[in-house]
């Protein structure tokens, strides 16, 4: 079954994080139950990836201004079909910020969410259920806005709630700074 690797991750990303059990058997209840939700074609929501891009001194996060939504978060995007969500979060991360030196901190999901995406064009309201890696930067800090974006901005990890209140945004900043293993030397 494809999903299984995706159910697994969820599994250990709910024992670790019991508070957060409401969302996530929510997100794992969506995966059983559509074969296809992977596909942008799935019109009710469908699985994305995404990245907690942190500096190298792990002190500064990289946002993207998204142009279709208009608001500060992560680099992200969808599954199209990819059944690897770190492979979905790292290629997301590297076409959206035109790093190239890029290292995930951890093979565990960083967070989860489930968040509504607003009707545009011929494309329904829908969700985006969202597995997020945390990513580090191991070269150059300078990034390459893309299409997708207004702007880019590292932003310090500890000033975040000056950018956004999405609570899911300041949950992932929140974990960040808690961590005991956050930093790569």
């Amino acid at each position: 079954m494809h999903r299984n690797n995706l159910l697994q991750q969820l599994k250990t990303y709910l024992e670790k994080y019991p508070a957060e059990r409401g969302m996530t058997q929510r997100y794992i209840d969506f995966v059983k139950a559509h074969e296809d939700c992977f596909e942008r074609s799935l019109l009710i929501g469908h699985v994305t990836g995404s990245a907690f891009v942190v500096n190298k001194a792990g002190t500064h996060t990289l946002l993207t201004h998204h142009k279709k939504l208009n608001i500060w978060v992560q680099p992200g995007g969808h599954a199209d079909g990819e059944t690897n969500v770190m492979k979905v979060a790292m290629t997301e991360a590297k076409e959206e910020t035109g790093l190239a030196a890029l290292e995930f901190v951890s093979s565990e999901l960083f967070d989860v969410d489930i968040h509504a995406i607003p009707e545009r064009k011929d494309i329904p309201a829908h969700e985006h259920f969202d597995c997020r890696f945390v990513i580090q930067s191991q070269g150059s800090d300078e990034y390459v806005v893309s299409e997708e974006s207004h702007d880019l901005a590292w932003i310090p990890i500890t000033k975040l709630a000056d950018f956004t209140q999405e609570e899911s945004m300041l949950r992932m900043a929140k974990k960040w700074l808690t961590s005991t293993s956050g930093i790569i030397d």
